[in-house]
């Protein structure tokens, strides 16, 4: 079975995704989707647990906007840098930094985090995020009164 290697072109727009997510604080809902398949699979390391329901397991183009409302709805991007992109074969790997704000609580969780792309026919077919879900936790939380 033959596997889609990365192109060059495909990174590049990869890294502009990226760099448009940051610059726009996480509204470039329409980069992303232009970069994925109709069947992939969005996974995130919260797996929907409360207090980050909108990290639900996805399947398909049209579940992934649900995702990206459903996490302005509840948290406010400081910022997203991304520092490398390991490629291999059909899979991309991101490593960078991110920090949100909790709309509710007011807090903040900033961490590391890790993306792993899986591409074919220059489509992404699946996704998942992975990032500290501790301190994500512990920001959606709300202080005792």
């Amino acid at each position: 079975m033959s596997q889609t290697v990365v192109s060059a072109e495909l990174l590049e727009k990869l890294r502009r995704a990226y760099t448009a997510w940051h610059d726009t604080r996480g509204t470039s809902d329409d980069t992303w989707i232009a970069l994925m398949a109709d069947d992939i699979e969005m996974r995130s390391i919260a797996d929907g647990a409360p207090g980050m329901e909108f990290s639900v397991p996805r399947k398909g183009k049209d579940t992934i906007r649900g995702y990206f409302s459903g996490l302005r709805a509840d948290w406010e991007m400081i910022h997203y840098t991304f520092d490398e992109f390991v490629v291999d074969g059909n899979r991309v790997v991101v490593f960078g930094r991110c920090a949100y704000r909790n709309r509710k609580t007011g807090k903040a969780a900033e961490s590391a985090i890790v993306n792993r792309w899986r591409f074919h026919n220059d489509l992404a077919v699946e996704f998942f995020e992975f990032y500290d879900t501790a301190k994500a936790f512990a920001a959606a939380v709300p202080d005792p009164a």
